[in-house]
């Protein structure tokens, strides 16, 4: 999976002044609806609610989503061939319990109607919370001021509340609040109770026979004479309170529902759970909900906040990125952690390899818990992974390139089913988390599962030749511009790793590696073939080439291609793609970021330097990465320009692509670009290692890293010409590290401050013709 699209406009303007700790709208603009309604996602990895305007109109795409609800399409070929999927599971939106409308007198509070003297919407990063102030006048003349606050709460799955205020501001005035939950148009059969100052919806999906449910319940405060009813009708369920204000007076309506869902065939359990979790959050009141989400937030705070200084809009945008990879993670509990997370309907719903590669290093640092039910899912579908490697012809198990379930809902071979590196990212991402954590138990019940099933599939998608090399033929690594090679170099190190760490997980576990039917020549075979990995180079420059013969070919004519062609696949068929020197995204450079170990960093350098001239970043997934090996092989101002589009992708709309969700793998490359970018941080087989630089721009970087047990901190500050780096046990046990290859060890109560080598002088490499950072930037702007 890769993000593409043009770009779009940045939203400077539209977003207000920046704030450290939140995102405020400015000036209202019904026609950005969409895009702020993504940026403004309330979500907990279980349930996502669109920011949305309360009344429901104006809207954008309006949506409320609950992790794992999907409904089945058929797949359609021109010639369907075996083992082709024939189903795609697509994510559908849920009841919206967010409905609030609110009338005064016989006028409907319409943004576009009457004149609206205030207005500003804030999402809170310390709090959790998004919440509105409106003053307006409706077209009769009558004068209201509307607050709203909205809570997704990040330790409470499925529950959603919503504190609505309206108070006249001059003269007496009748106003009525109808707060409803609406059936979704994307389910069926739908069922709808009132009951008290609530009720329930209930609907079901057809093809995948889910059942869902909301149960909604009101508290009201306001004026003695206050009246309160429900009803439903067909397709939703409507609490009315309805009163005179006097000048000064409020009428409060607090809103909390409660979302699930369940398989058909045990649905008689979800009514139950959901009126427990409501009754929970009613008995608790919005005030205490509030509170938690503080509580919540601020232990995610202490150990991710990354503090930059010198630059506050990388500050706001850094902060804005963690918050939303939290939201996306936080409940993922037995499920995936979406491309968009729950923000959207962009790319289905599904989860591809970025999770792994992107989304989880992150998680291991800064919030371990979400990465181990991210790595539960992942062992949890190893079923299904056994099922599809078996149709393959293949052994072990073969993850899908997309799902939301287990089942492969890509239809695309060549970059799907052929993108069989998602195997190894798999592995990797389980191995990292051990590394990360000490989780020995994980490392023997999930991990050695994962790995050694996967180490299984290179041994057939692999051949050896009559030197003993090890091959993968025709296959598709992560840049998807080049499709069915041979050799591609970061898959096969990654293969190669994979089967080190099978190696490895077996002889630790020996019991699981006999439950698993793992023999003596198995792990001798792997071993081998780890040992014999081809990795490609050009014959003429020693350049380490990103697929055998990939240097050879011919470059696309960068020259010729003007900006309005991009992204390229939108105006060129991928048969030109394919058979040109041309990188949708980094590839080789990948490699260089993950599997450090098999290059020195002058074979890094020229490699980078090399691709950097063939990238044109139609990917997301890109700059960071980008940004991370540049700032590594001493291009730090290059490094800066790619961490800001990585950091600035949703919050200022780069690729045109926010108004359908967010992009979570890129916002969690963000914290990549400048923690293992401009601070170096790289997991040397469990043991963390630092070659932290800053960049000019940037007078301060601070962050929190959790490893084993331990938190370290990693202070870099500027003193003219001179860098240094200061290391801090803030929690836990001593910590074995090294800062640019020294090796010392950070003990409790006595941090070390070390001098920053300098960045070597090297000439700015270039990219293809209008494709600098600095440029894309500009025309998004």
């Amino acid at each position: 999976m890769s993000a593409s699209g043009n770009a779009g406009r940045s939203t400077d303007k539209d977003l207000g002044a920046v704030h450290p700790w939140a995102v405020h709208e400015g000036e209202l603009d019904v026609s950005a609806l969409e895009r702020t309604e993504s940026l403004f996602t309330l979500a907990n990895g279980r349930l996502g609610v669109r920011g949305s305007l309360d009344e429901g109109s104006p809207s954008g795409s309006p949506g409320t989503y609950l992790s794992g609800v999907h409904d089945l399409w058929p797949m359609h070929y021109p010639e369907y061939s075996y083992g082709y999927p024939q189903v795609q599971e697509r994510i559908v939106a849920v009841p919206d319990p967010s409905l609030v409308e609110l009338f005064v007198g016989p006028e409907r509070f319409d943004v576009r109607t009457g004149e609206l003297h205030a207005h500003e919407r804030t999402l809170d990063l310390r709090t959790g919370t998004l919440r509105r102030e409106a003053e307006w006048t409706s077209p009769d003349g009558a004068r209201v001021r509307v607050r709203s606050e909205r809570l997704v709460p990040l330790e409470r799955p499925g529950l959603f509340a919503v504190d609505h205020r309206v108070q006249a501001v001059d003269e007496p005035l009748e106003v009525e609040v109808r707060s409803a939950v609406v059936c979704s148009p994307q389910l069926h059969r739908s069922r709808t109770e009132a009951a008290g100052r609530g009720g329930a919806v209930r609907q079901r999906t057809d093809g995948s026979a889910l059942a869902v449910a909301v149960l909604v319940e009101h508290d009201v405060t306001g004026p003695a004479e206050t009246e309160v009813r429900t009803h439903a009708t067909a397709d939703r369920v409507v609490t009315t309170a309805h009163v005179r204000l006097e000048p000064g007076q409020e009428l409060r309506v607090v809103k909390v529902a409660a979302l699930g869902w369940e398989p058909q065939e045990t649905r008689q359990h979800l009514l139950p759970r959901l009126r427990t979790a409501l009754e929970a959050g009613l008995r608790d009141g919005f005030e205490h909900l509030a509170a938690q989400q503080r509580e919540v937030l601020d232990d995610f705070w202490e150990h991710a906040d990354v503090r930059v200084d010198g630059d506050e809009a990388l500050q706001q945008a850094v902060r804005f990125a963690l918050f939303h990879v939290l939201q996306a993670a936080a409940q993922a509990t037995d499920r995936g952690i979406p491309a968009k997370g729950l923000t959207g309907t962009g790319y289905d719903g599904h989860t591809f390899w970025d999770t792994e590669v992107f989304v989880m290093p992150m998680l291991n640092h800064v919030w371990p818990q979400a990465a181990a039910e991210a790595l539960r899912w992942r062992h949890a579908m190893l079923p299904a992974a056994r099922e599809r490697a078996a149709e393959l012809g293949l052994a072990g198990a073969t993850y899908p390139w997309r799902t939301i379930t287990g089942r492969e809902s890509s239809g695309y071979w060549p970059a799907g089913t052929a993108a069989v590196h998602l195997n190894a990212d798999i592995a990797d991402a389980a191995v990292r988390y051990v590394h990360a954590t000490g989780d020995e138990d994980a490392a023997r019940e999930l991990v050695t599962d994962v790995v050694v099933e996967t180490a299984r599939s290179w041994v057939v998608l692999g051949r050896e030749d009559g030197s003993g090399r090890f091959h993968v033929d025709g296959v598709t690594g992560p840049d998807e511009y080049s499709a069915l090679v041979d050799d591609n170099a970061y898959t096969n190190l990654m293969a190669q790793a994979n089967l080190r760490a099978a190696v490895d997980l077996a002889g630790r576990f020996p019991e699981r590696a006999r439950a698993l039917g793992v023999t003596g020549e198995e792990v001798a075979r792997w071993v081998r073939l780890a040992d014999a990995v081809h990795v490609p180079r050009d014959p003429d420059t020693g350049v380490h080439a990103q697929d055998e013969g990939s240097t050879r070919r011919k470059r696309w004519d960068f020259e010729g291609t003007s900006p309005e062609q991009y992204p390229l696949a939108d105006h060129f068929p991928y048969f030109s793609l394919y058979r040109r020197q041309v990188a949708k995204q980094a590839d080789l450079v990948l490699a260089l970021q993950l599997r450090p170990e098999a290059f020195t960093l002058e074979e890094k350098r020229a490699a980078f330097e090399y691709y950097e001239g063939l990238t044109v970043r139609d990917s997301s997934l890109s700059a960071s990465v980008q940004a991370v090996v540049a700032a590594e092989v001493g291009h730090l101002g290059l490094a800066a320009d790619y961490a800001r589009e990585a950091v600035f992708v949703d919050l200022h709309d780069l690729r045109g692509k926010t108004s359908d969700g967010l992009h979570i793998a890129s916002l969690a490359g963000a914290w990549q670009a400048l923690v293992a970018g401009f601070g170096g941080m790289r997991d040397a087989d469990g043991r963390l290692v630092f070659a932290p630089r800053l960049p000019e721009g940037l007078d301060g970087l601070c962050f929190r890293t959790r490893h084993r047990g331990s938190c370290l901190e990693v202070n870099l500050s500027r003193d003219g010409a001179v860098q240094r780096a200061r290391y801090t046990v803030v929690s836990g046990g001593a910590v074995d590290t090294s800062h640019h290859g020294e090796r010392f060890t950070v003990e409790p109560g006595a941090p070390r401050t070390l001098d920053v080598p300098p960045a070597p002088d090297l000439p700015r490499p270039e990219q293809p013709p209008g494709r600098d950072p600095r440029e894309l930037r500009e025309q998004a702007g």
